[in-house]
């Protein structure tokens, strides 16, 4: 059963300016949502707003009592781990037909249509490319007169 601890803070008496926000109402949301928002940035999560009774002094010997708004978040406790068990899936059945006790050899991976290109040391491993896209494309390689000095095709 997981385990939390709690955080009451007081909802907040006033409003908060901010760009395109017009109206008391929206300023008193939006302060709201800038309490809510910045709590749960560390984990905090949202239960419910309560009012609740605070007895305090009221001159010499008086008292009276205030009604407060306060907001309650809650958050699992650090180093809780009934919370973090990881879940064990059920192993994979074997395919119908098949002895799963049985040895089989590694078949080779299946195909998956994409050419491995051996990188050429001599010309570079951009060359090598260039070569193996030219052969898919069915440009033939530039012949020894297209080419410069340095083996470069000329443009």
């Amino acid at each position: 059963m997981p385990r939390y601890e709690y955080k009451v803070v007081p909802a907040p008496t006033k409003g908060l300016k901010g760009k395109g926000i017009r109206g008391s109402e929206a300023r008193f949301s939006y302060a709201i949502q800038e309490l809510m928002n910045g709590l749960s940035g560390y984990g905090w999560e949202y239960q419910r707003a309560e009012t609740l009774p605070s007895i305090e002094r009221s001159g010499l010997t008086g008292s009276t009592t205030e009604w407060r708004n306060v907001l309650v978040f809650r958050r699992l406790r650090d180093g809780d781990v009934d919370a973090f068990q990881p879940e064990l899936l059920p192993a994979p059945e074997a395919p119908e037909g098949t002895d799963p006790e049985a040895d089989t050899p590694n078949d080779p991976l299946p195909d998956n249509g994409v050419e491995d290109v051996q990188s050429d040391s001599r010309i570079g491993s951009s060359l090598s490319i260039l070569a193996h896209a030219r052969s898919l494309t069915g440009k033939a390689d530039p012949t020894p007169a297209e080419t410069d000095e340095d083996d470069t095709p000329k443009p």
